[in-house]
C-alpha cells in the first residue's frame, strides 16, 4: 500500500511532522491561563461527570453488570473509543483542504500532512485514556491482563479510520459536498453504533443490522474488555479489519493517483 520511496520521504520529513503535531497541540492551549492543564481537566471533567451523574440515573438499566460504576465505564469506554474514530475521520476529510496553502507553497510528501492528523488523534487519546485508566485502576475496576488486548483493538479502529479518512480526504477536494455529507452519516452511524446503550437495548428485528456496522464490533470490544476484562471476540473483528485493509489500500491508491491534480483543485 505504501511504497518504500514514499516512506522514505516520511522518515525524511520526521522533524516536520514532529514539529506540525507539537505546534498544533500547544497551539490549542495558546493564550489561556491554565494552558496545557486544560489537556487534563477537560477528560477528566468527562468522566466526573459520567461517573457521578450517569452512574446514578443510567446505572441499573445495563443488564448483566452490577459495578456502582458499570454504566459509567460502559459510557466512557464507547465514547473515548468512537471519538478517536470520530476525530480521525472527520479531521482527515479536510486535512488537505485546511493546508491548501501549505501544499501550494512547499515541496514535501503529502502523506505526510494525514501522519500528523493520525498522530495528533492519538495524542489527545491517550492522554484521555490514561486518565480514564487511572480512574479504573482507583476505582477498583482495572480489568488486568485482559486490557493488553485493547492493543490489537485499537490498531484495527486507527487502520478503519485512517483507510477512511485517505478516501474522504481525497474525494473532499474534488466534490466539496462529501465532507458535508459524511459529517451528517457520522451522526447517524453514532447512535447506530452501541455507544451510550448496551445491543441488548435494541428490538430484536434490529439487532442483527449490527453485523452490518464494522464500528459496533469494535466498539463492544473494548466495553468488553474495560467492563466485564473479558477478552474481545476475535473472529467478529475479522470483517472490519479486512475493510480497513481494503479502504487503506483503496485511500492509498486514489491518493497517488490524484496527487498532482489535488494541486490545481486546491
Amino acid at each position: 500500500m505504501i511504497s518504500r520511496s514514499m516512506l522514505g520521504g516520511v522518515w525524511r520529513y520526521r522533524g516536520f511532522i514532529a514539529g506540525s503535531v507539537r505546534r498544533e497541540f500547544q497551539a490549542k492551549y495558546r493564550n489561556s491561563l491554565l494552558g496545557a492543564a486544560w489537556t487534563i481537566l477537560n477528560p477528566l471533567a468527562m468522566i466526573v461527570v459520567y461517573t457521578v451523574i450517569f452512574s446514578q440515573v443510567m446505572g441499573t438499566r445495563l443488564q448483566g453488570s452490577t459495578g456502582h460504576f458499570a454504566y459509567s465505564i460502559y459510557l466512557c469506554a464507547g465514547v473515548l473509543t468512537w471519538g478517536l474514530f470520530a476525530e480521525i475521520t472527520s479531521r482527515g476529510q479536510n486535512v488537505f483542504l485546511e493546508n491548501a496553502n501549505l501544499i501550494k507553497k512547499l515541496q514535501f510528501p503529502r502523506i505526510c500532512l494525514p501522519i500528523v492528523v493520525v498522530l495528533n488523534a492519538l495524542v489527545n487519546f491517550a492522554i484521555i485514556f490514561g486518565l480514564f485508566t487511572v480512574f479504573l485502576a482507583v476505582s477498583g475496576s482495572f480489568p488486568g491482563w485482559s486490557y493488553l488486548a485493547l492493543v490489537p483493538v485499537l490498531g484495527v479502529l486507527v487502520l478503519f479510520a485512517i483507510g477512511l479518512a485517505m478516501i474522504l480526504g481525497v474525494l473532499n477536494v474534488f466534490f466539496r459536498d462529501v465532507g458535508q455529507f459524511f459529517a451528517i452519516v457520522l451522526q447517524f452511524w453514532f447512535w447506530f453504533t452501541p455507544v451510550v446503550y448496551p445491543a441488548t437495548a435494541l428490538p430484536q428485528d434490529i439487532r442483527p443490522l449490527l453485523a452490518w456496522n464494522p464500528m459496533a464490533a469494535v466498539v463492544q470490544a473494548c466495553q468488553g474488555v474495560l467492563l466485564d476484562g473479558r477478552l474481545p471476540h476475535w473472529k467478529g473483528l475479522v470483517p472490519v479489519t479486512v475493510l480497513a485493509l481494503l479502504f487503506c489500500a483503496l485511500g492509498m491508491h486514489l491518493f497517488r493517483k490524484r496527487a498532482g491534480e489535488m494541486v490545481d483543485e486546491l
